[in-house]
């Protein structure tokens, strides 16, 4: 949650946390079980699912900080090729999570995840001995394949481990560990940096990481399951190719120009590969993704509403650090200090939303939470230069708290309406719609607010308050940025509104999981 390292004038976009796990959900149908089902205690379930969220959100946060540190060691530019540390990552991961949870459908949970924690723990540590910056991306994609494989599969574990009428529970706990990783970070990474070298902020997985892997080992029981279907490998080309592309379009989009011959052949190409999928899932056997998944009313809502939410909410993450800095003319460390509301407020609102979803289904509170968290957005968008603090803090946590109650019940209403057989592919499509969600809403702040003048406006606003300006000179670009932010902030609470309606359409279908 600390200061971006970029600007939205151009230069690439640091502040992507695609990396970032959403608090792990619930929901499936019942029946008997499976003889290669997992046996293992709920909780030891719960603590080894906590273990690879903390890695990879850690990773995240402490990965974003470091980036000024890592320029400079390899003598380029922040704003140059220093931003695919993040891209990268980002990219792989859209583009394999799918195909993850197709891969554990088809021979089991246990076998992806501990794949996905050596991978990420190998990468991690080839990453800190990166002896160049081409190396140390290379060695981030790598790291993407793990994370997908981790991120894919999560949601799935914890459905089968707890039974329906505590899993919500289960969910809100482990959005404690999720927050846990995001809140620690940026202050771990700055320790890290400035005490050690930026290259133990990798390192820093490994101990966690091996303790994933050996836990994992003594105690996960589920066994490896084969000959169940067949990988179809043209479809996972086709959607790791169209997700790579529409992923790779949006986050360069700022930088290219919304009109350059480039972009625009990425988001063609996108959409071609995706289309072509679609054609050729409806005629294969085994398909990737299971269409009919999207026949169940209640699955499509859950879905859309998700990755609406995410393109709603994340570009106010993007833009707070612009305003308490360029507008408001705090310290980066105060900055941080003050968005650190918004993951406590998660971590301590969430726990109780899984808890009611349990009891009394998800469909009003994904309501009443998109709801409280569009209102969030319109009243961050009315902030200006002479907001009092405390109110600032207040508007993010309306924001944060809407967040905490609509995710976990809606993550387990999309869960839940999976077949236990499709829980895999389920939580992929959940991990993929919200790093879409996240893509999309990068690139309306990249797209907005500086066409409409706030981040050059920021930019002066600094050199004129380095310079000593008055009240008086500083005021037309006051006005000029509080302008494209309070717009930026009233389109993401339009787009939060649809993602309302979506969840008011999914109707009385949701099964209910409280006693």
């Amino acid at each position: 949650m600390a200061r971006s390292d970029q600007r939205l004038d151009g230069r690439p976009r640091h502040l992507l946390q695609a990396d970032r796990l959403d608090p792990l959900n619930h929901a499936a149908h019942g029946g008997p079980a499976h003889s290669g089902d997992e046996r293992a205690g709920k909780w030891a379930v719960l603590a080894i699912v906590a273990i690879g969220v903390v890695m990879a959100t850690l990773d995240s946060s402490i990965v974003n900080i470091s980036l000024p540190a890592i320029a400079a060691h390899f003598h380029v530019p922040l704003s140059g090729a220093v931003a695919w540390i993040v891209i990268a990552y980002l990219v792989v991961l859209a583009s394999l999570m799918l195909t993850a949870g197709r891969l554990a459908d088809m021979i089991g949970r246990k076998p992806i995840w501990i794949a996905g924690l050596a991978i990420f723990t190998v990468s991690s540590a080839l990453c800190g001995a990166a002896s160049s910056l081409g190396m140390l991306v290379a060695f981030r994609a790598l790291q993407g394949i793990g994370g997908a494989m981790l991120m894919a599969v999560s949601p799935a574990m914890l459905t089968q481990a707890f039974p329906p009428q505590e899993r919500g529970r289960a969910l809100g706990l482990n959005a404690l560990f999720v927050a846990l990783g995001v809140s620690a970070g940026p202050t771990l990474g700055g320790l890290i940096t400035a005490h050690l070298s930026w290259r133990y902020i990798f390192y820093v997985n490994l101990p966690v990481g091996i303790l994933g892997i050996v836990a994992s080992l003594l105690v996960l029981t589920e066994r490896m399951r084969r000959g169940r279907s067949r990988f179809d490998l043209p479809d996972a080309l086709l959607l790791g190719g169209g997700l790579a592309a529409l992923t790779g379009g949006l986050t360069f989009g700022q930088e290219l120009g919304w009109r350059s011959p480039l972009l625009l052949s990425l988001i063609g190409g996108a959409v071609l590969l995706l289309v072509l999928l679609v054609l050729h899932e409806r005629r294969h056997p085994a398909p990737l993704i299971d269409l009919s998944l999207f026949q169940n009313r209640v699955f499509t809502s859950a879905a859309l509403s998700l990755v609406l939410s995410f393109f709603a909410m994340f570009a106010g993450q993007i833009l707070m650090p612009f305003y308490l800095e360029q507008l408001r003319g705090f310290s980066v460390q105060t900055s941080g200090l003050l968005i650190t509301p918004l993951p406590i407020t998660l971590a301590l609102v969430a726990p109780l939303s899984g808890s009611l979803a349990d009891r009394f289904g998800s469909r009003w509170l994904t309501v009443v939470g998109l709801s409280t968290a569009c209102l969030g957005l319109v009243l961050t968008g009315h902030l200006n230069a002479q907001t009092p603090v405390p109110l600032v803090v207040a508007t993010l946590m309306v924001t944060a708290a809407g967040q905490a109650l609509f995710q976990p019940p809606n993550n387990s209403a999309l869960l839940g309406a999976a077949p236990k057989d499709k829980q895999g592919v389920a939580s992929g499509l959940l991990a993929t719609g919200r790093v879409v969600g996240q893509s999309l809403s990068v690139a309306l702040a990249g797209a907005v607010f500086p066409s409409l003048g706030g981040a050059a406006a920021g930019h002066e606003l600094e050199k004129l308050r380095d310079a000593g300006a008055s009240a008086a000179q500083m005021a037309p670009l006051e006005a000029t940025f509080e302008g494209a932010f309070k717009t930026t902030f009233m389109v993401c609470a339009a787009i939060a509104s649809v993602g309302v309606a979506a969840t008011l359409v999914r109707g009385r279908g949701e099964q209910r999981t409280g006693r």
